[in-house]
């Protein structure tokens, strides 16, 4: 036959939208076009394909008329996915393999000039859309490169296939009593085993004095509150932000399948890694987009690839001003949505945030051990590169001050990772009992039923709101807050001892 229908996928943000590759072979002039929408890495796909046929042995037709359709046509395509089914639809179409063995079946992989199958992004996107296709009535199995298939088998139920060449998936397809007779071996589930989220991670206890700072590590990842710490350089602020991923609980299933299918859309997926919280630092000279994602077409930024993970921002005030501002929305709603004149898509970014800062341009503005140089002007100009309304979205700032050396050498260690850990985990687990969700995703009559404070707690809030000057945004965050430190000390209820404590992480800013 001279036409050949194969199945296949794309990548639309976080979905994988079908697409059907179709090949005509037609008599006429020798060519090779490439129609629907594709990309420049799909259209330089002809070249991969002809030297992939040619060096595995089997036939090109050189002197016929190739055109090769991926429908539909209004839908982008990119990267080098559709090699193996346009490479499979010119077989087909010259009656090399069956026809009716495709019809059950997609692929998407990457060929070398060789033959070699190699890995692509975003196989676990696939994975997902195969398995919501396969509910909606349309089962079919995919067959990926091998690396991909183990990616892909993260999603139980899918029905994958991995193979090593080309020439596994052709002989595997062609007409009955031709060939050798090789079947596709299934890729099988991976054992869900849970990974120690805290194996390589810089302990706690390495960390001499600053137990305030511990403190408020501690708060934060039991409520999952954002973090700024404000203190000279060498105080700790980065020691103190490397160890704060080994106090979290390691990922459940569905948050990790969450956080690895955005990793795999980027192509940052190491399955080594599974159920492990990701730890994400740009440096401070990352655009808006490289922060919160975007492109052509959109790719997720750093707040999407910290998904269920951490943000770190260092030197947070010498961040673009742009940057910055683009994180309050995610930081408000867990989400973010990348608009284009042509299409729009919402990229996951529930991350904790935790932030660092120097109070100066010379880092010593209150530093007892060392005189700042700044004026006043300098120092409150280096301080308004932070916005009132991104402040305002930051659970937890605390300062971090300078430790003198005689202190560092005869302070006695403080609670370990795994220690700290443990009292996070029970904290977690009595938000999740109680309200099922955790503290700082509390909103509206969640808030007002799970956060209930004793009389003198409340009055002893509104009137820090209204000497501070503070918004209602902050109102609720302090009171998400001191829940969180309830939780941590067991009780029922919002006690002043918890509610005075919140309000002191809110206040750093403010008293410098």
């Amino acid at each position: 036959m001279s036409l050949a229908i194969v199945h296949s996928r794309a990548l639309d943000g976080l979905k994988a939208p079908e697409v059907t590759v179709e090949v005509h072979l037609a008599n006429g002039l020798p060519s090779f076009t490439l129609v629907g929408l594709a990309d420049t890495e799909v259209k330089e796909a002809r070249e991969r394909v002809r030297a992939a046929l040619s060096n595995s042995g089997l036939d090109f037709p050189f002197n016929k008329r190739i055109t090769v359709n991926l429908a539909p046509a209004d839908l982008p395509k990119e990267s080098g996915r559709f090699d193996l089914p346009i490479a499979l639809g010119i077989l087909a179409a010259m009656g090399h393999i069956d026809p009716e063995r495709l019809v059950d079946l997609e692929f998407a992989g990457e060929l070398s000039l060789g033959g070699e199958l190699r890995p692509v992004r975003g196989a676990l996107p696939m994975a997902l859309a195969l398995l919501r296709a396969a509910e909606g009535g349309r089962a079919r199995g995919l067959v990926l490169p091998q690396a991909s298939a183990d990616e892909a088998a993260l999603v139980e139920g899918a029905r994958l296939y991995g193979a090593r060449h080309l020439m596994d998936v052709v002989e595997a397809l062609r007409p009955a009593g031709q060939g050798t007779g090789a079947t596709l071996v299934r890729t099988q589930s991976v054992p869900d085993e849970p990974a120690l989220a805290r194996w390589g991670l810089p302990d706690l206890r390495e960390v001499k004095g600053q137990s305030a700072a511990k403190r408020a590590l501690e708060i934060a990842a039991a409520g999952a509150h954002s973090v700024l710490m404000m203190g000279p350089p060498g105080s700790g602020k980065s020691m103190l932000a490397q160890r704060f991923a080994g106090l979290l609980p390691e990922l459940a299933p569905a948050e990790a399948l969450e956080s690895a299918a955005v990793l795999s859309l980027a192509g940052h997926f190491d399955a080594r890694l599974w159920r492990r919280r990701t730890v994400r630092s740009p440096h401070h000279t990352a655009s808006p987009v490289a922060l919160v994602g975007g492109g052509s077409p959109p790719r997720p930024g750093e707040i999407s690839l910290a998904h269920h993970g951490v943000l770190f921002l260092d030197e947070l005030p010498e961040f673009p001003r742009a940057a910055l501002e683009a994180l309050r929305e995610p930081l408000e709603t867990g989400q973010i949505t990348i608009s284009r004149a042509a299409r729009r898509h919402d990229f996951p970014a529930r991350f904790q945030l935790i932030a660092a800062m120097n109070p100066c341009p010379c880092g010593h503005f209150g530093n007892p051990l060392k005189a700042c140089r700044c004026t006043p002007d300098q120092v409150a100009r280096y301080q308004g590169r932070l916005s009132g309304p991104l402040l305002d979205r930051i659970d937890v700032q605390v300062e971090v001050p300078a430790v003198a050396p005689e202190v560092l050498s005869r302070s006695p260690e403080g609670a370990s990772s795994d220690e700290v850990a443990q009292r996070v985990v029970a904290a977690r687990a009595r938000q999740r009992a109680r309200q099922g969700r955790l503290n700082a995703e509390l909103e509206g009559a969640a808030l007002d039923q799970h956060a209930t404070a004793e009389p003198a707690a409340q009055a002893f809030l509104q009137s820090a709101c209204a000497r501070l000057g503070w918004s209602g945004r902050a109102y609720h965050r302090v009171l998400k807050l001191a829940r969180t430190i309830a939780d941590l000390a067991e009780a029922d209820h919002i006690t002043s001892a918890h509610m005075a404590e919140a309000i002191q992480y809110r206040r750093a800013l403010s008293s410098t």
